[in-house]
């Protein structure tokens, strides 16, 4: 017996598309031998389809085109994830197409609904095992989440199952790979039985899925790795219900992984929303530059054009540095003096700061000059803007609404700043596209005279671990001064992250690469009077 392993890239909502996509990779299976070809969860409609699926007219074209792609199956068996309307209830489910018709179908039994998953917002979660015969082996199918526990699995093999095959839609972060392959092991100790986990790859708005599907014997052994971050169809090989090894591996450092994350993450969200190109602003920092050879990198110099917006306070230094980047990764670079524009804004403001002494507001009228142009040029060029603050930054407020939080889509959201660092180093390391300086200077949004971060900020690797454990850890400010953090240290950064949630509701969707980021799995209310340990909270300012 061959399996088709089936990691593709949908998009959500192009059921045609999706559809033609699952056949093709049929077919070719069949070619080269499989009876079974596996698709991943949710696979017609694209993962995730969200209130789509309250939509009825949504669900209905999902199940004309289920029957219409059934009817193409002559050959083998394809499995087919698609939301099922039964009884008035809807289910995430997978069909069992073969034969022309749908012959079984699975009904997804546990429905997660934490972090970024919603699934009880849509579906009614299924009751009973399914079972199916492929050239005489018994395949047990369960979907996703159902290989976190043990019900499901036991169940199929108690209705005979010898092959356990998991179609996913699990997206990526940091950690997840680990344990996918820690949950399908302990599975296995448990029923004894091989395991062909099948997942999805490509980028759904903040969302990133990076495939590594992957074979488990029945021993719990690694039997098969596909690569991740690429669509595929490979076989897998059984004899009888044991699968043969094939050689693949997973690279097992953290880098690589995240700076294809961000590279599919861009390349699919200006891809399947159809930007022409997109363009950012270069500032000679380490943000921009990694946010630079990111887009390049995703789409092509020829779609990014960056921009130099120096004021007065701009080093030439940072001028010299965006200039060389941008000739080496050989993308359009323009230079826009916002010295005129702020100079402006000045007088005109005048009259209304008389006898008040300068602070942030000059700094960030600088920031929004900068985005009012950027945005002016997204308009007429019809090219995204890619915003480059990262996750230490969005966290305690170190943004500027309207300044250089304006644009469509945040790379670095969910990437903290010792972070964006390695991915720096390591992006060097596959050809040099960053200038040296520009990692080793000390970082500074450069809007008044010698200003760096660390000015009032904690130094990135203090500020990090501290919002690694209360962002991602929901650790207390006394657990984390436990963990030796200084108390000043966690009670201003507690305080900064939580007066800047209403600036995290106004930021551009990014990129999800942590087990906790700043989108979908993030929901604190803006208005709230709860005071963690000693922290206390100011009033909101404007900045």
């Amino acid at each position: 017996m061959q399996i088709a392993i089936a990691q593709l890239n949908s998009r959500v909502g192009d059921l045609a598309a999706n559809a033609r996509a699952m056949l093709d990779a049929h077919a070719d299976g069949c070619r080269a031998g499989a009876s079974l070809t596996v698709t991943p969860e949710l696979s017609l409609p694209g993962y995730p389809p969200e209130d789509l699926l309250l939509r009825p007219a949504f669900v209905d074209a999902c199940a004309a085109e289920l029957a219409a792609l059934a009817g193409a199956v002559n050959e083998g068996t394809l499995l087919v994830g698609y939301p099922e309307r039964a009884g008035g209830r809807c289910h995430n489910a997978m069909a069992v197409l073969r034969d022309g018709r749908v012959a079984q179908v699975s009904r997804k039994r546990i429905l997660p609904n934490y972090t970024v998953f919603d699934e009880e917002r849509y579906f009614e979660p299924g009751t009973e095992a399914c079972v199916f015969d492929v050239d005489g082996v018994r395949i047990g199918l369960i979907v996703c989440e159902d290989v976190w526990f043990p019900g499901p699995a036991a169940d199929a093999k108690v209705a005979g199952a010898q092959v356990l095959v998991v179609a996913n839609g699990s997206p990526y972060h940091t950690r997840q790979q680990a344990l996918r392959r820690a949950q399908v092991e302990a599975r296995v100790r448990e029923c004894r039985l091989p395991v062909v986990y099948v997942n999805r790859v490509g980028g759904q708005d903040e969302l990133v899925f990076d495939g590594a599907s992957f074979v488990v014997d029945a021993a719990g052994a690694l039997a098969q790795q596909l690569p991740a971050w690429h669509e595929t169809v490979a076989l897998a090989h059984f004899d009888q219900a044991a699968p043969r090894p094939v050689r693949g591996s997973l690279d097992a450092a953290l880098e690589p992984h995240v700076y294809a994350a961000l590279v599919m993450g861009v390349r699919d969200y200006v891809g399947k929303n159809r930007f022409p190109g997109v363009l950012l602003g270069l500032s000679g920092g380490v943000d921009s530059a990694l946010t630079l050879a990111v887009a390049v990198d995703a789409i092509g110099a020829a779609r990014v054009r960056a921009l130099m917006l120096p004021s007065q306070f701009s080093a030439a230094i940072s001028l010299d540095d965006a200039r060389e980047m941008a000739s080496i990764v050989g993308v359009r670079y323009d230079e826009i003096p916002i010295g005129p524009v702020f100079d402006a804004f000045l007088a005109t403001l005048a009259p209304q700061f008389r006898g008040l002494e300068e602070d942030a507001t000059e700094e960030n009228i600088q920031a929004r000059i900068r985005g009012t142009l950027l945005m002016a040029l997204s308009n007429k060029l019809g090219s995204i803007v890619l915003t480059t603050g990262n996750k230490s930054e969005t966290a305690v407020g170190y943004t500027t609404l309207y300044g250089d939080m304006a644009g469509g889509f945040s790379v670095l959201k969910d990437v903290p700043k010792t972070l964006v660092y390695r991915l720096c180093r390591y992006r060097n390391g596959l050809g040099r596209v960053i200038p040296e300086r520009i990692i080793t200077r000390a970082p500074s949004a450069e809007l008044r005279a010698n200003q760096t971060d660390q000015d009032s900020l904690p130094p990135y690797d203090v500020l990090d671990g501290i919002l690694e454990a209360y962002v991602e850890g929901n650790r207390s400010p006394d657990e984390i001064v436990a963990q030796g953090y200084a108390r000043e240290a966690v009670t201003k950064v507690v305080r900064l992250i939580k007066l800047a949630e209403y600036k995290r509701r106004q930021s551009a969707v990014g990129i999800r690469i942590t087990p906790r980021g700043f989108g979908k799995d993030w929901r604190y209310p803006i208005t709230s009077a709860w005071q963690d340990g000693s922290t206390r909270i100011a009033s909101v300012d404007g900045t």
